[in-house]
């Protein structure tokens, strides 16, 4: 029985870490520059191809946002469950918020088809409607999604802090820097930093937390010390 408890630890670890570095590829891959862009509403019917890559690359996220507490929770719950159930309400939630944000993205990309065949005649009312598109898409992907991701993930290293399933360096790192980047949400949110340099210094200690877990739940699992 303990020997099927600990292979099934080491293989939660393990998905879990799969789970965390495809979720930071999907996050890249779904990065649409044409939509970001100044004329996306002329360019966007142009290059289309390019927003459905983005928007599967963030469907792809959902998997690695409500997978990974869910697969967490069998584990977690042993210890703490409140959180894991926490954690996986989060989760859930930036999932939705996910979904959220790919439906504005083909809105917009919608957008610039009506635009093309209508021409300049109604130019203002493109511009006004589709930086309303841009302006929720924004606060979807980088405070509601984020935030419902990072709180999940906080309080992961919660649990891990308080039961040294991963060293506790790992969990405090992670604390602090699920603290930095929903500092970062927030201000970008009351528009006091936009998607700049001081957005991306905040989220980079989570970045790299998030990326050293994984390898290290890859590599060595949960301390075979900890009670599972």
């Amino acid at each position: 029985m303990l020997r099927k408890s600990t292979n099934s630890g080491r293989r939660s670890a393990v998905i879990t870490g799969v789970l965390l570095i495809a979720g930071m590829v999907a996050g890249i891959f779904s990065v649409v520059p044409v939509i970001d862009g100044a004329d996306y509403i002329v360019k966007a019917v142009t290059y289309e191809n390019q927003v459905f890559i983005g928007a599967f690359f963030q469907l792809l996220m959902v998997v690695a946002y409500v997978g990974i507490p869910i697969l967490m929770y069998p584990i977690l719950s042993k210890h703490n469950k409140g959180l894991a159930l926490g954690s996986v309400a989060f989760g859930i939630i930036a999932g939705v918020f996910i979904i959220i944000g790919v439906i504005i993205l083909l809105l917009l990309l919608t957008l610039s088809r009506e635009f093309a065949e209508i021409g300049t005649l109604d130019l203002s009312y493109f511009q006004t409607l589709g930086e309303l598109l841009q302006a929720g898409r924004d606060l979807v992907n980088h405070v509601a999604m984020t935030l419902g991701f990072v709180l999940a993930m906080l309080l992961f290293n919660c649990i891990f802090y308080e039961t040294k399933l991963v060293p506790r360096w790992l969990s405090v790192w992670g604390i602090i820097g699920s603290a930095l980047s929903i500092l970062a949400s927030l201000l970008f949110m009351i528009r006091f930093i936009g998607l700049d340099a001081a957005y991306m210094m905040l989220n980079i200690p989570i970045a790299f937390q998030q990326l050293v877990l994984a390898i290290w739940l890859i590599g060595k699992g949960f301390k075979p010390t900890v009670r599972e």
